[in-house]
């Protein structure tokens, strides 16, 4: 005899267990995707493409930069600001104060203005060399943005509490140079040292403008050359090029022509001597 019939179950059947879907990869694109492109290939697209992008934005720019050639950017800046006729030197040296001038450190100490027979009182300036620059301009402004250009460069001697802005232009007798020297008057010798310093970056981008005259001029795109000397409270800027804006040659020695152009100090000196007299 067979045994008892097993009753069937009433109760509810267990639940199936549903497989887990594989979830969607970080570097899956739903367009990639549908064309059947597996993850580690679209991956591997994603990557190769960035780094052309990078490669390409890279290249752009470095043909961009080249493009701008020497010192680019500070030319087209001052052309776009102040007009194409702008003239800024080549090179520029500053130097600080020497201690001859620490008697004319304090402006409070020499507050006397300046006058222009006391700067440009001499027409000519004697050097070696039978080397001869003669005045054919000059003038004084007491407003020293009259005599600058550059945002950098006046707020410079806006804060150094610039007075007077003293500008001569002079041709050497051979009418083969150009020069002009700038006298300004400063606050203090801390000032004119900080001025000459910042130059050394900032000359590019801020300068002396060249007193108007129809005997002395630096053509546009001229070669030309820069100094800026702290003498106490007072800056002397001394700008020097050849008439016809080339290059210099083994002919032309600018030391000398620097040297014989800050004859213009004498101004200086002679304010030292009045403080400290003759025998000092």
């Amino acid at each position: 005899m067979s045994g008892p019939r097993q009753a069937p179950r009433t109760g509810p059947r267990p639940a199936t267990r549903k497989r887990r879907r594989t979830p969607r990869s970080d570097w899956q694109l739903p367009l990639l995707t549908d064309w059947g492109v597996p993850p580690e290939r679209q991956k591997l697209l994603v990557v190769i493409t960035s780094v052309v992008g990078v490669l390409a934005l890279a290249s752009g720019f470095v043909a961009f930069v080249v493009t701008l050639g020497d010192y680019a950017p500070e030319r087209r800046a001052s052309a776009a600001m102040f007009g194409t006729d702008v003239v800024i030197p080549e090179v520029y040296h500053g130097w600080p104060s020497p201690k001859l001038f620490q008697p004319v450190t304090d402006r409070a100490k020499d507050g006397k203005a300046l006058t222009q027979k006391e700067v440009f009182g001499h027409r000519t300036l004697n050097g070696e060399k039978k080397l001869t620059l003669k005045l054919v301009a000059h003038k004084l402004d007491t407003d020293c943005t009259a005599a600058l250009w550059g945002r950098q460069l006046l707020d410079a001697v806006a804060e150094a509490e610039c007075s007077q802005a003293a500008r001569g232009v002079y041709t050497s007798s051979d009418g083969r140079y150009v020069a002009q020297y700038t006298l300004l008057n400063l606050r203090d010798g801390q000032a004119a040292n900080a001025l000459v310093e910042a130059l050394k970056t900032g000359y590019r981008g801020g300068w002396t403008r060249l007193l108007a005259s129809d005997q002395a001029s630096f053509p546009q795109g001229a070669h030309t050359e820069g100094g800026g000397y702290a003498l106490g409270h007072y800056v002397g800027l001394v700008w020097i090029g050849r008439a016809d804006g080339a290059e210099p040659t083994a002919r032309d020695d600018f030391v000398s022509l620097a040297l014989t152009l800050r004859g213009a100090e004498k101004a200086v000196y002679r304010r030292v001597v009045a403080i400290t007299g003759p025998g000092s």
